[in-house]
């Protein structure tokens, strides 16, 4: 039986985090991003411009991009678009020949595209352990803890989870960096992971403090972002330089927790550094 089509969402919330088991404390040394199965197959099923996911995948931007940025390896999954009936076996019946398919839509989503430096994964089966070497890579380089994104999450992603935590490797599920099939598997994914496996966050609490203390740190944070070499000045137009929609909807939930008015609209409105430092050096209320 093939995915059907999916309806959007509302994505958890803080007050949607289930009571977690564990207090595992967050060490960006240790830890390790995993991005699950984000390909354009696994994410059509929402159709174009579906606004939930284009939260899901900023969030996900704004997690990537902390890690690039403390030196955290980052690991994908992805389903090949060749898979043999041996190789697919008891998925043929549960979901039919899923991706194989349609194989041009293999590839990861445009604004996640990996890295040359970081790691994809062939997947196989719901877990990204089973028949790959992540298990091996995470403790060669000396990482106990897995930051889990993507979809979906009652499957995958939980599984994931899981399994890491029986490999004794600490997983951290982000509660609105992650998509379902429902609402309702979404929310019992969670549960389940908080409950007996993992520990349950949101986004925000895995990034640094949000508000940079001078034009000159929101420079080093803006910088990073864009991928022109050419550096702009304080009053040039960020999107020229190659800020895309994604990155700009990441940093305005991040900043959304000093400043409670700023969202996606106001930044790109006045996408400059002067314009958002004037709006970040407000005084807090």
């Amino acid at each position: 039986m093939a995915i059907p089509k999916l309806q959007a969402y509302a994505l958890p919330e803080s007050h949607d985090i289930p009571q977690n088991k564990v207090d595992w404390a967050f060490e960006p040394q240790r830890a390790a991003l995993l991005i699950h199965d984000m390909q354009d197959y696994f994410v059509s099923f929402w159709g174009e411009n579906c606004p939930m996911m284009e939260q899901v995948i900023a969030n996900i931007a704004a997690l990537r991009d902390y890690c690039k940025q403390h030196n955290i390896p980052v690991y994908y999954t992805a389903q090949p678009k060749e898979q043999s009936d041996e190789d697919r076996a008891l998925l043929n019946d549960m979901w039919g020949p899923g991706l194989t398919r349609s194989p041009e839509q293999q590839k990861v989503v445009d604004r996640l595209t990996p890295d040359a430096d970081d790691t994809v994964l062939v997947k196989w089966r719901y877990s990204a352990f089973h028949r790959s070497p992540l298990e091996q890579m995470l403790k060669e380089s000396g990482r106990n803890q897995l930051i889990i994104t993507g979809v979906y999450a009652h499957i995958g992603c939980m599984t994931t989870a899981t399994d890491a935590f029986m490999r004794d490797i600490k997983p951290f599920m982000v509660a609105d960096a992650l998509a379902d099939l429902s609402r309702d598997e979404h929310l019992m994914s969670l549960k389940y992971v908080a409950g007996r496996s993992g520990r349950v966050v949101m986004t925000e609490e895995l990034l640094p403090a949000p508000i940079p203390a001078s034009k000159a740190a929101l420079r080093e944070v803006i910088l990073p972002l864009l991928d022109e070499s050419d550096e702009p000045f304080d009053d040039d137009n960020l999107i020229d330089y190659g800020l895309d929609s994604v990155r700009m909807m990441a940093l305005a939930a991040r900043w959304r927790k000093v400043h409670g008015d700023i969202d996606f609209v106001m930044l790109a409105k006045n996408p400059t550094i002067d314009a958002w430092w004037k709006l970040l050096s407000r005084e807090v209320k």
